[in-house]
């Protein structure tokens, strides 16, 4: 998409701080952290929401993980523990329309929703 800030960032017309790349997704530090550490892991094509995904893109999903995966081992987080979060639409929290990952980590998270 055009104007899409993730599909800027994918297309490297916005500078990220590049945490992994691979031919699939991208992952790079989010500019409003929650946590010490936070990435975000996107696709580099262009999916809404997780809504979105067909039989077609579900290997998209296995991506985003692996990228989350790798992550959280650069950051040194795998083995402590870290949260990944998909806000899906706008009550489920999603501002940007835009699939995307979260990874959170670097102390003990909350237990409750929020």
């Amino acid at each position: 998409m055009e104007t899409c800030i993730f599909c800027r960032i994918a297309r490297g017309e916005i500078q990220s701080e590049k945490v992994y790349e691979d031919e699939r997704v991208i992952a790079f530090e989010d500019i409003h952290p929650m946590a010490p550490v936070h990435c975000i892991v996107i696709p580099k094509k262009h999916i809404e929401t997780v809504m979105d995904i067909s039989e077609v893109e579900k290997d998209t999903i296995m991506a985003m993980i692996r990228g989350a995966q790798e992550v959280a081992k650069r950051k040194g987080i795998a083995e402590k523990g870290f949260r990944m979060v998909i806000n899906v639409n706008r009550e489920g929290g999603q501002v940007i329309f835009h699939l995307h990952l979260h990874v959170l980590g670097g102390r003990q998270l909350a237990d409750e929703l929020g």
